[in-house]
């Protein structure tokens, strides 16, 4: 096992199992990845595997563990971002949507999880910076005048 082969599982609950609209961006960028495996798959001819996965080899064949770890971190450095775990990158996405107004139960439903308490205990992580609202309106309770005791 470890990192030599991809282990396929199901998923921990039918909430798992589910369909998810792509944002655009997302969608773009799928379709320019199908088509680069479409000319890897035409240069490599009968080498070429079709494993059925997003994330693929030149030849098709499905990434491991460390090889997702490896491409991810190259992205993240090519473009200047602080290296995260990709299960971290996952919290930072629903903190970002949950800091965006998105409600509790949309979260879990787009997290897989039945119990929105799962989403916000494990998966929504606000930082320092989060808080700055917060800061915000405490500083506005100091600066409310009030009226002067008679």
């Amino acid at each position: 096992m470890g990192n030599k082969t991809v282990v396929e599982k199901d998923t921990k609950s039918l909430a798992g199992e589910r369909q998810l609209p792509l944002p655009d961006l997302v969608r773009e960028a799928l379709t320019r990845l199908r088509a680069m495996h479409m000319a890897e798959e035409l240069a490599a001819g009968k080498r070429y595997e079709d494993s059925g996965y997003v994330l693929v080899d030149e030849l098709g064949r499905a990434l491991n563990g460390r090889q997702l770890r490896e491409r991810a971190y190259k992205v993240m450095d090519e473009h200047g971002l602080r290296r995260v775990r990709l299960y971290d990158a996952r919290a930072s996405c629903f903190t970002y949507l949950a800091n965006n107004g998105v409600p509790d139960h949309l979260l879990a439903r787009w997290a897989g999880h039945t119990d929105v308490r799962t989403t916000k205990r494990w998966y929504v992580k606000p930082g320092v910076e989060d808080l700055r609202s917060a800061a915000d309106t405490w500083g506005g309770l100091a600066s409310v005048s009030t009226p002067a005791p008679a």
